[in-house]
């Protein structure tokens, strides 16, 4: 995590990037610590929301293009909590994409919408919109505090 620190904006890209696809990894410690350091907070959101929304870009390229093969091979989840879990984001909507930020649900929730062939431009809107969201609010909380 460090050494991302150290690489200033290009490792928060790198961490917003991987944080958003299915490896465990957390970009708002870097955000946190740059904004914390000085450096100015409009540009550290917006390069941690262009690395976090590509990372969500992958995951439903992966879900499109690759729905069956990453089921079989990547998912740890069984054929019953897979369709489950598609169900849910039928039920609720392409809405839940703002939500795509949030640990846990939020990298198959953009899985899933390749996977539905949800319309790209709705879904690069909605999960910009949540993502972007995150990060100005830790931006805030950090520089009112600090």
């Amino acid at each position: 995590m460090e050494l991302l620190i150290n690489f200033g904006f290009l490792g928060l890209f790198t961490a917003a990037f991987l944080a958003a696809t299915i490896l465990p990894f957390s970009s708002e410690i870097v955000l946190s610590a740059l904004i914390l350091s000085g450096m100015n907070p409009f540009i550290l959101v917006t390069v941690a929301t262009l690395g976090n929304v590509l990372g969500s870009i992958v995951n439903y390229g992966l879900g499109y293009g690759g729905g069956e093969i990453f089921k079989r091979k990547f998912s740890t989840a069984s054929e019953r909590e897979v369709n489950a879990s598609l169900a849910r984001f039928e039920k609720y909507g392409m809405y839940s994409l703002l939500l795509a930020w949030v640990p846990v649900i939020g990298d198959p929730l953009t899985v899933a919408a390749g996977l539905l062939r949800i319309n790209f431009l709705i879904f690069l809107v909605l999960v910009t919109i949540g993502k972007l969201g995150r990060y100005i609010v830790i931006s805030v909380i950090l520089c009112a505090g600090g």
